[in-house]
């Protein structure tokens, strides 16, 4: 019988981020009809787009530090209130100016969500059991898309985008009674589960937590105080900036073609929205299968790093043959595509137990933050070099060629990580 944790935590923390996700993405199939509402040009909708993860920046450090010295539950439930409003706000703008400006809010608001439920799952879950953790939490983000994009292409076709954004913007504040009721911060705090299997967590947790942190911890205040100082020590690490430098390359991947892939099947044929949506849920659906396939290996394995690399390696190969096919085989570039996610997406499960297995448990959570932060300014970057090039050449095959490029990138800079015996020496 599976412990009453993955029962628990798991689809909780799944289903909030999945309306994250959602709000943070649906302007993908939306973007076609906003570019002709708000006069935009391909690189000024990708730079609307992307903005975004500028914003994420802000809360990324707070987040993760306040996650681990307060409370995780708290924290996630203030930003469900916030991002919900921004959201809506985004259904409600005259211009792409105001659109630009809501985008970068609902970025701060979302910001320190990723790092807190890192942390919440830190807290859960042994290293043995945490890549299968994260990445069953992360399958929200293929889920998401599989859920909204016929829905959306739908609202989209039977509304407007200014409806497709103010519905999906509003799910936060459906699900806020949801979390508060049902998360807790920590095993002992918990009263649906077994005695058993509280004493088997919090022994385990801290034996692990032993190996790699045996300082005090400061007061909340002082701890606080630390957070610019900690981030320049960290800025100075091989280890973070390595690991930012990969997720940067993940990030430039997945949000260029996540955003433009909508538009780019909607110039190959002329299709509905609903259609769209429908054919724009097919890559997430593989996405999810090489997820589980590729986190479940990696704890079977006890192994991250080759993991991480093939999962990038794979993506790249794969999003190299979609351009190279596009034109003369278009039903084989379709199939090409479908299958990057599986290795850009799979890979995250092994890629976020890292930190926790190789630096010290103080410091981990900020430093999740900070990988998270500058990571995810892969999410501007990729949109916008998409709109650029598009702009330019008037064809997304030579757009997603860079994509490639970037997955490869990012799948050699994985062979510079320390293993966790070298970190913990």
């Amino acid at each position: 019988m599976r412990p009453q944790r993955w029962l628990h935590i798991i689809p909780v923390s799944f289903i909030m981020y999945t309306i994250a996700f959602i709000d943070r993405t649906n302007v993908s199939l939306a973007l076609r009809s906003m570019m002709r509402a708000l006069h935009m040009d391909p690189t000024q909708a990708g730079g609307a787009a992307g903005v975004f993860f500028w914003g994420y920046m802000a809360l990324q450090i707070p987040g993760g530090y306040l996650a681990q010295r307060w409370s995780a539950k708290r924290f996630v439930a203030i930003l469900l209130v916030v991002w919900g409003v921004c959201s809506v706000g985004c259904g409600l703008v005259q211009t792409w100016h105001q659109f630009l400006v809501m985008r970068f809010l609902l970025g701060v608001a979302e910001g320190g969500v990723w790092p807190a439920v890192l942390v919440l799952l830190s807290h859960w879950f042994p290293r043995g059991e945490r890549a299968r953790a994260n990445a069953y939490w992360m399958l929200c983000l293929p889920i998401a898309v599989i859920i909204s994009a016929p829905l959306s292409g739908w609202i989209l076709g039977r509304w407007n985008w200014r409806v497709l954004l103010i519905a999906e913007g509003a799910l936060p504040f459906l699900w806020l009674s949801i979390w508060w009721a049902f998360i807790d911060d920590h095993p002992r705090e918990a009263r649906w589960i077994s005695i058993e299997e509280r004493n088997y967590l919090e022994a385990t947790l801290l034996e692990e937590s032993g190996e790699l942190d045996s300082a005090k911890p400061d007061g909340f205040w002082r701890a606080l105080l630390k957070i610019f100082l900690m981030w320049w020590r960290m800025l100075r690490n091989p280890t973070v900036l390595l690991m930012v430098g990969i997720y940067l390359m993940s990030t430039v991947g997945n949000y260029g073609y996540l955003f433009w892939l909508p538009s780019a099947l909607g110039n190959a044929r002329k299709m509905s929205n609903l259609l769209v949506g429908v054919l724009y849920t097919i890559p997430y659906m593989v996405t999810a299968i090489g997820m589980v396939l590729i986190s479940r290996h990696s704890d079977k394995r006890s192994e991250r790093r080759g993991h991480v690399a093939f999962g990038l390696a794979w993506a790249g190969a794969c999003m190299m043959a979609c351009t190279l096919l596009t034109g003369h085989a278009p039903t084989w570039s379709f199939v090409a595509i479908s299958l990057v996610g599986a290795g850009s997406y799979g890979m995250l499960g092994p890629y976020w137990a890292i930190p926790t297995e190789t630096l010290p448990r103080s410091v981990s959570g900020s430093a999740m933050g900070l990988i998270n932060a500058l990571g995810n300014l892969g999410g501007y970057f990729g949109p916008v070099a998409v709109g650029y090039v598009y702009n330019r050449t008037g064809d997304f095959r030579y757009a997603f060629g860079l994509l490639s490029v970037a997955y490869l990138t990012g799948s050699a800079l994985t062979f510079l990580l320390p293993s966790r015996a070298a970190a913990h020496e």
